[in-house]
């Protein structure tokens, strides 16, 4: 397929992947829309939908203080007149950070789990007691991470193939979610891509069965055509050590793309070492998703200093 290749996929000429001819392309998911940017909107859309089918107008959700997903809420309530009670992991602290601020100053109404309760946010009893209490609303899972959430990200496939074909799609892992999307996007077209996770968390070898899970989940399948690299943690999520500070500088420096702290930071490096190893076939096409998520700088002020 050819012709021009749009804002929305950038190039980007690593030398490594120049030396063995192949392309590497960056997807702005990022760009797409200012106010939910990247794949938050994505998961949002049909769950969105269906809150508003069964006539919800309050969202509850789960997230860490930093939480994407917690800030892509609040804006989608902004945005689109829903309510929206954040439940944040963790003891409060004043001031609020820059993303709860941000949580807060769209709506959203934080409330405070300690560590061991906040691990029973997917207990159905739970669930039924935080809507007597902070409900009638409709729950979303951390990440967003849900079979309608899926559909959402799939949709992506079909974005790409209009302006390039790609042999490996490639995207940061944290619930599993974005990349079951990927996956479960390709399958449903039959095309003969590969979708490559780079895991964002440490100990993330169970990724794969949550992949599965939600596949089976969203649409009675599993799929066989995706693959998860589990050693670029950096140390665990949320974790920006100097070696990934250094990196990141030196890509925005070289392509003059920032990348997050979180998610994309980790993926580009993953990609590149593994471009540097030989784990792409000479000739192939990569593409690599910015999934956004510049909000959580706000988190790392010193890391751009």
């Amino acid at each position: 397929m050819t012709g021009s290749i749009p804002a929305l996929l950038q190039p980007i000429p690593y030398p490594s992947a120049t030396r063995q001819s192949i392309r590497l392309l960056l997807w702005r998911d990022d760009l797409l829309n200012p106010d939910l940017p990247g794949n938050k909107a994505r998961k949002l859309k049909y769950n969105l939908q269906q809150a508003r089918a069964e006539g919800h107008t309050r969202l509850l959700t789960f997230g860490g203080a930093y939480s994407n997903h917690l800030a892509a809420v609040a804006a989608a309530g902004r945005l689109y007149e829903f309510e929206t009670v954040g439940l944040v992991r963790g003891e409060e602290h004043r001031p609020l950070n820059p993303t709860l601020a941000h949580c807060a100053a769209d709506g959203m109404v934080l409330h405070y789990l300690d560590r061991s309760t906040y691990r029973r946010r997917a207990e159905p009893a739970f669930l039924a007691e935080l809507q007597r209490a902070y409900g009638p609303a409709y729950p979303l899972p951390e990440g967003g991470t849900n079979a309608l959430a899926l559909r959402g990200v799939a949709e992506l496939i079909g974005e790409v193939r209009q302006h390039t074909d790609f042999d490996f799609i490639a995207v940061a892992a944290g619930t599993g979610g974005t990349l079951a999307g990927l996956a479960l996007g390709l399958a449903e077209a039959a095309y003969p891509a590969r979708a490559v996770g780079v895991a964002a968390l440490k100990g993330a070898d169970f990724l794969r069965a949550e992949v599965d899970a939600l596949t089976l989940a969203a649409a009675g399948r599993t799929c066989a055509n995706y693959e998860l690299h589990t050693g670029y943690h950096f140390g665990g999520y949320a974790k920006l050590p100097a070696e990934l500070r250094v990196f990141i500088k030196e890509f925005e420096a070289q392509y003059g793309v920032l990348l997050d702290p979180i998610y994309t930071s980790k993926l580009l490096f993953g990609l590149l070492n593994l471009i540097d190893e030989g784990h792409f076939a000479p000739g192939s096409t990569v593409v690599a998703v910015h999934t956004g998520g510049l909000q959580a700088w706000a988190g790392f002020a010193s890391a751009t200093g």
